[in-house]
């Protein structure tokens, strides 16, 4: 894919005369996101990502650009490319570009090729810290950009899926350099992962198919926080929750938390949506495409498009047609119809617009301070997934109290003392 270039700014966008549209959305955004604001003013002053390249393959959003502006205030040389080929807001990639010089590589809709070519010119960036929602650039790096390695200095991974790649290369010894594992944040996984996955999930439903929730067999497969805010919110707009799991301790929560659980083969003959997130393969396959309700709608909000069988489903079907945005109509050869929401990729932000702001704001909150730490720290750790720093974590939810206007109790020089010793007893 040939790479067009502004004055300083390598780029490759769907159309720069979006950038007004794009700057607003931008600002928009901004207003709801008041940690992050302070983070940038603070990095302004103090430049502490100054003389540092960074490169970050998420997804293109309005959100995501406060976070890149933040980091560019900080000092850091930042590129971007898109962590999903349907995630991208191509007017706020083309106000990235266009108005704050940032180099961004990202299409709403790219394909699998294009997708794969716009994290390599994000890496043409030579970046000393990256930046991954899903370890696409991490996996880039370690398989095709070896020669990057001895110039990183580590870098920072956004959500669950990224994370257990991660892991995986540590344990298999194929990591390289040190990364924080951002989505392991209270501040991160607690509010981003459970009530912006569970309400933006909701809203792309909606927005695809304008379903009524109320009265519906809603199939939540997977009760990570993420699962558990989906299905809160489901259950709070009427429907008939059912949850599905592999984890006896969860399985168990979620039978506690009220809701009926059982395997998928059973769900499948009585759900009317199902909607995976679990961050593994083959999660609703042949199997439960055959015994589904004629008008079953399917989707995904786990990272990647694998928790859908798509190639099964596609080979169950006689036929299949676009009936709205976002919907794909399978007609099976029993007759009965599935219908696909936004390709199997992440349905909040195929047919939505991800997770609102201000949950986001404590996220790249996090991404923005990690990438500090990193800078400051990176040479005396270990190739390893490490967790955010507690004092990181603390100071994220204590800036968003602020900004929400929310006081809380602070310990007493004798209550400090009480929970730091041993002696005193009953």
């Amino acid at each position: 894919m040939a790479t067009t270039v502004m004055p300083d700014v390598a780029h490759d966008v769907k159309d720069l005369s979006l950038a007004a549209r794009g700057k607003i959305r931008i600002e928009w955004a901004d207003q709801w996101m008041p940690v992050l604001r302070l983070i940038r003013q603070r990095f302004a002053q103090e430049k502490p990502l100054a003389g540092i390249r960074l490169s970050a393959c998420l997804h293109v959003t309005s959100e995501t650009a406060n976070l890149a502006i933040t980091l560019r205030e900080g000092g850091a040389e930042v590129a971007l490319c898109a962590s999903n080929p349907l995630s991208t807001q191509d007017e706020v990639a083309a106000s990235l570009v266009k108005d704050y010089h940032i180099p961004v590589f990202a299409i709403r809709g790219e394909d699998h090729e294009s997708y794969y070519a716009h994290i390599q010119s994000a890496l043409e960036h030579q970046p000393h810290i990256t930046m991954d929602d899903g370890a696409d650039l991490v996996t880039t790096v370690l398989t095709k950009r070896q020669d990057l390695i001895p110039g990183i200095l580590g870098g920072t991974e956004e959500t669950t899926t990224g994370v257990i790649r991660l892991r995986s290369m540590a344990k298999n010894g194929v990591l390289k350099f040190p990364i924080v594992a951002v989505n392991d944040a209270d501040t991160k996984h607690l509010f981003d992962n459970r009530y912006g996955t569970g309400q933006s999930t909701i809203d792309g439903i909606i927005r695809a198919t304008n379903v009524l929730f109320a009265g519906l067999k809603v199939v939540v497969a997977g009760y990570g926080w993420c699962g558990r805010g989906v299905a809160t919110r489901a259950r709070g707009l009427g429907a008939d929750v059912i949850v599905t799991e592999v984890n006896p301790t969860r399985a168990l929560e979620a039978v506690m938390d009220g809701f009926r659980v059982m395997p998928m083969a059973e769900a499948a003959k009585i759900g009317d949506v199902f909607i995976t997130l679990t961050g593994d393969k083959s999660v609703l396959t042949a199997e439960h495409f055959k015994v589904m309700k004629d008008g079953a709608i399917v989707c995904n909000s786990g990272h990647f498009n694998v928790e859908i069988d798509i190639p099964a489903l596609e080979e169950l079907a006689l036929g299949k047609r676009k009936t709205r945005d976002c919907v794909e109509e399978y007609t099976l050869r029993n007759g009965r119809k599935v219908y696909l929401l936004g390709e199997g990729r992440l349905v909040n932000l195929a047919a939505a617009e991800g997770h609102p702001a201000v949950v986001m704001d404590m996220s790249f909150a996090n991404q923005a301070l990690c990438a500090e730490y990193m800078a400051k720290n990176a040479r005396r750790l270990e190739a390893k997934v490490y967790p955010v720093p507690q004092e990181i974590d603390q100071t994220v939810a204590r800036l968003k109290l602020e900004a929400l206007g929310v006081a809380i109790d602070t310990l007493t020089p004798e209550q400090e003392a009480y929970l730091a010793s041993w002696s005193e007893g009953t």
